[in-house]
C-alpha cells in the first residue's frame, strides 16, 4: 500500500479568496460609514485605507492614507502607511518623502518594512539602502 495521495484544495483555495474579497468589501462599507458619520474617525479611516490597498484601490487608499495623516501629523505608522500607498501608485519620490517622515518620528519596525509588498517599488530603488544607513547604519537588525 502506497502513501496517499494529497488532496487538491483547488475549490477551497478559491472559497478563500472570495471570502477575502467579501471580507474586505464589507470592510470598506464598514468603514466609510464610520468616517461618513464622523469625518474625524482616524481608526476608520485606517482601516478603510488597508481594506483598499489589500482590494487593489490604491488611490482611494491613498486618499484615505493623507485623511489619517492630517488627522495624526504625528503618528509614524500613518506615515509609513501612506509611504505604501504612494509606493503602490509608483509615485517613488513621495513615498520616500512620507517613509523619511515616519522614521523621523519613529517608526522601527525593520524587519518589516524590509518584505512589505507594498514598498517594493522602494526596495528597487537606490535610495531604499541609504536610508536604512542612514536610519540604522551599522545597527541594523
Amino acid at each position: 500500500m502506497g502513501k496517499p495521495k494529497p488532496r487538491k484544495e483547488d475549490g477551497s483555495r478559491i472559497d478563500s479568496r472570495v471570502a477575502d474579497r467579501l471580507y474586505d468589501e464589507f470592510e470598506i462599507r464598514l468603514s466609510r460609514a464610520l468616517a461618513q458619520v464622523d469625518p474625524k474617525h482616524a481608526r476608520a479611516l485606517e482601516m478603510l485605507g488597508q481594506a483598499l490597498t489589500r482590494a487593489g484601490r490604491h488611490q482611494e487608499a491613498l486618499e484615505a492614507d493623507l485623511r489619517v495623516t492630517v488627522l495624526r501629523p504625528k503618528d509614524a505608522v500613518a506615515h509609513y502607511n501612506l509611504a505604501c500607498s504612494y509606493s503602490n501608485l509608483e509615485e517613488v519620490d513621495s513615498a520616500f518623502d512620507a517613509l523619511h517622515r515616519a522614521f523621523d518620528l519613529g517608526y522601527n519596525d525593520y524587519r518589516h518594512l524590509l518584505k512589505d509588498p507594498d514598498l517594493e517599488n522602494l526596495r528597487k530603488d537606490r535610495r531604499f539602502k541609504s536610508l536604512l544607513n542612514r536610519q540604522w547604519g551599522k545597527r541594523q537588525p
